[in-house]
């Protein structure tokens, strides 16, 4: 700290101040603001001019007076004490503990705006991660150090489906496990509680650090809070060697509290009102995932967003698909039909799924099975909205074996038991075993070597599917 407290504010309007510029200054500075009564709020410098500097509050800005209100430059951005102490921690979303314990004791401080990693440094990602889901397995896998979102809406089970992957997740080429760094922005007290309990029942607690800033929470907080959880997770990765797992939740809450920080300084609005720098922002936390050389560490995102009226193409999802590598898309007539979970067969997509898959890492099979699904499940889509004009009785026989498939696909396949966790064999021999309902002639993506090697015992594995 300078020790030099500066009296007197220009004005405040809501969690922003304006205070008189001092020459050395630096944006994304911390200030320390103390009212007449002695109190101190933390603040972040957010925009300067010549003269004055634009101050945000952590917090409320209430009781404040502009003549007696006095303002420390500390000469230090955002920073985060961390160690291995914060496993199994709860802090608030600047980093303060809200577990009833004490503060972190660790002699490191590291800046939560990170720093850019070098590209030549980036190692590409490879390696298979197991969640159990057979959606995500089998058809957009999840490959470690892969930043892969959950584009859902609003009362769909994202939440749900994130515990399990947390609770299940695993690398099938190491024995390495997953420790965990989970983000709450903007989320309701149950949702938090939700995951409390989850990591407890299920005896993860101890290797997970929790950030949350619940909705009551300042704006302001939202914007620190992932970047708190991500500074935890490269320490975590690229310092102590470890698999790190973030998930961010909810993105869509993060985006707004960045146009309302944006309404209240006065930028000029970009789509639907979202600030013109909302494409980089994202980027900056989304681009602190991966592996990098001379670190056995990893970091893989699982970032949750609910697009605004199951709109895909609104800003957030929109700019967000341009930066991640892929997408789980939660689909709400599945969910409506009793699919949990009601992960969309096409829109959904993992862009690094064809080098983490294959002999060696899952099986020999797993290309050919998942491009015929994919393209099978496409053409049962085309057949339903052709028999909603025509009629289901007017289909030829082949139709209506794809119509037989495509139901069967999302009770069998699609579907699972919250709790149930399936190996990637498990989920091919399901995806071979729908297979057999259709045509040989069909199924052009197969290789021909492969029916007899994998069709046949996945059969016989399970003889009363024959019947499905």
């Amino acid at each position: 700290m300078t020790g030099v407290e500066y009296r007197g504010i220009a004005s405040v309007d809501g969690p922003i101040i304006i205070v008189n510029r001092r020459e050395d200054v630096s944006f994304g500075e911390i200030t320390a603001v103390r009212d007449n009564s002695g109190k101190i709020r933390t603040g972040r410098i957010i925009d300067m001019s010549e003269k004055y500097c634009v101050v945000q509050i952590f917090g409320s800005t209430s009781g404040l007076s502009l003549e007696e209100t006095t303002v420390e430059f500390l000469e230090t951005p955002m920073e985060l004490r961390v160690s291995e102490g914060l496993m199994g921690r709860i802090f608030n979303g600047l980093g303060k503990p809200i577990d009833g314990y004490p503060e972190i004791y660790a002699s490191k401080k590291v800046n939560v705006n990170g720093y850019p990693i070098n590209p030549y440094a980036r190692i590409y990602p490879r390696d298979f991660i197991q969640t159990g889901i057979s959606s995500i397995d089998g058809m957009n896998t999840l490959i470690r150090g892969q930043k892969l979102p959950v584009f859902s809406g609003n009362g769909l089970p994202h939440n749900k489906i994130t515990a399990q992957i947390i609770r299940q997740a695993k690398i099938l080429s190491a024995d390495e496990e997953f420790v965990m760094v989970f983000a709450g922005m903007g989320i309701k007290y149950d949702v938090a509680r939700f995951f409390i309990d989850t990591f407890e029942k299920s005896g993860v607690l101890s290797r997970v650090a929790m950030f949350l800033s619940l909705a009551d929470a300042p704006s302001i907080e939202r914007i620190i809070t992932p970047r708190c959880a991500l500074t935890t997770a490269e320490y975590l990765a690229y310092e102590k060697g470890k698999h790190v797992l973030v998930v961010m939740t909810d993105m869509t809450n993060y985006c707004e509290a960045l146009r309302e920080i944006s309404t209240t300084r006065g930028e000029v609005p970009g789509r639907k009102g979202y600030p013109g720098y909302l494409y980089s922002d994202l980027a900056e936390l989304y681009e602190r995932a991966g592996k990098i050389k001379g670190s056995t560490g990893s970091i893989t995102q699982i970032p949750i967003l609910t697009m605004p009226n199951d709109d895909i193409s609104h800003p957030i999802p929109d700019l967000t698909g341009y930066i991640t590598e892929g997408q789980i898309v939660l689909d709400r007539e599945l969910f409506q039909k009793g699919v949990y979970p009601p992960v969309a067969g096409l829109p959904s997509l993992s862009r690094l799924m064809k080098d983490g898959i294959g002999p060696g890492m899952t099986r020999e099979d797993h290309k050919n099975v998942s491009e015929q699904l994919f393209s099978s499940y496409s053409k049962v889509k085309s057949i339903r909205n052709l028999a909603a004009i025509i009629g289901e009785e007017e289909l030829s026989d082949a139709d209506r074996q794809y119509l037989k498939f495509g139901e069967q696909f999302e009770h069998r396949f699609l579907s699972q038991g919250e709790f149930e966790n399936r190996s990637i064999d498990e989920t091919l021999d399901i995806g071979w075993r729908l297979l057999s309902l259709l045509p040989r002639g069909e199924l052009y993506r197969i290789k021909p070597e492969f029916f007899e090697k994998y069709m046949q015992p996945a059969l016989d594995k399970k003889p009363a599917d024959r019947d499905l």
